[in-house]
């Protein structure tokens, strides 16, 4: 049997959205240099809430726990991908909630794809091959990378010929940075054929140079030389930045900077309490927010007491600094 423990991912804005009109970057003189990406984006691995499951040899398939169903159709696709006629027993132990913003879908067919590799010896078995074999990573590649590393992660965009985003940037995340996740029940993050026609009608609009330079300078100039001397402060003004800018870019597809009026009323009253690194995590509702020393433990109890969120809306997670845990287990 072999059992497999991933983190979730934060999403904390795209570099660039895709457009049919849109060609190569000019250079001064006018003229097409580089092709352009697309995507890109810059996130963050965490411990929790994250997926845990084991998957053995078994005479036909099988699946239960949490988001069984899904993890058996991942199964399926990775094996008929790789040419594997065998069957398995999927048990999922825990899981992240799919569509809010914690790139729970990526996971959990990684874990899935990985675990069976392990099991029938495939030769291949790094993130970005299983990615590729059950069908994720088609615009971000963040959680990608980060089932095989962990970590603080920027990812470079596509081009039309790039299968996977390549990663740019894995840094250490200080372990003493802590994240309240908030998710507010009564919202679910866009998914499905909601997203596919958000994509779908911006590729219709004109590229958006500037957002994206200022995303650039703020990744650049901001947040990794903060990053790099642990800075808390100024990563998190730069990183509240960048997500209302990235989310700036979907005003259209969303009704406003965040998804929900809720999520921008918690945003602001964590603000307010002094908090500098909020935003949403993709398409939410999971609102994260990096919190100082000094507010672990005050921090939750003051949102609650003020009626701001309930207390099953929030929970506390840690840097994941690694990748994907593979354990064989007799």
């Amino acid at each position: 049997m072999i059992r497999v423990r991933t983190g979730s991912r934060l999403h904390f804005g795209l570099l660039s959205l895709p457009s049919e009109h849109a060609g190569p970057w000019l250079n001064q003189e006018g003229q097409p240099t580089i092709p352009r990406r697309q995507f890109g984006g810059v996130g963050l691995m965490i411990d929790r809430p994250g997926i845990e499951l084991t998957v053995n040899d078994a005479r036909s398939w099988l699946a239960e726990g949490t988001l069984a169903e899904r993890a058996l159709q991942f199964g399926k696709t990775y094996c008929a991908a790789v040419g594997v006629k065998a069957c398995f027993a999927i048990r999922v132990q825990c899981a992240a909630s799919e569509h809010a913003g914690l790139g729970t879908g990526t996971q959990l067919g990684l874990a899935v794809a990985r675990a069976i590799g392990e099991l029938t010896q495939q030769p291949m078995r790094d993130a970005i091959t299983l990615a590729t074999q059950v069908g994720r990573g088609r615009r971000s590649s963040l959680g990608v990378h980060g089932f095989d590393c962990g970590g603080f992660l920027i990812e470079g965009g596509k081009t039309s010929s790039t299968a996977i985003s390549p990663r740019l940037v894995r840094q250490a995340f200080p372990e003493d940075w802590r994240i309240l996740l908030i998710t507010p029940r009564e919202v679910v993050g866009m998914h499905g054929r909601r997203e596919r026609e958000a994509f779908a009608d911006m590729v219709k609009q004109a590229p958006d140079d500037r957002t994206t330079e200022a995303l650039c300078r703020l990744v650049l100039l901001g947040l990794l030389p903060a990053l790099a001397e642990r800075d808390q402060c100024s990563f998190g003004e730069a990183l509240y930045d960048f997500n209302r800018c990235s989310g700036s870019m979907f005003k259209a597809a969303q009704g406003g900077t965040y998804a929900h009026p809720r999520i921008e009323a918690i945003v602001k009253s964590l603000r307010e309490f002094g908090v500098r690194g909020v935003g949403q995590s993709s398409w939410g509702p999971t609102i994260f927010a990096l919190m100082p020393a000094e507010h672990w433990d005050a921090f939750p109890d003051w949102l609650v007491n003020k009626k701001i969120v309930t207390a099953d809306e929030c929970a506390i997670a840690f840097p994941c600094q690694l990748g994907a845990r593979i354990a064989v287990e007799l």
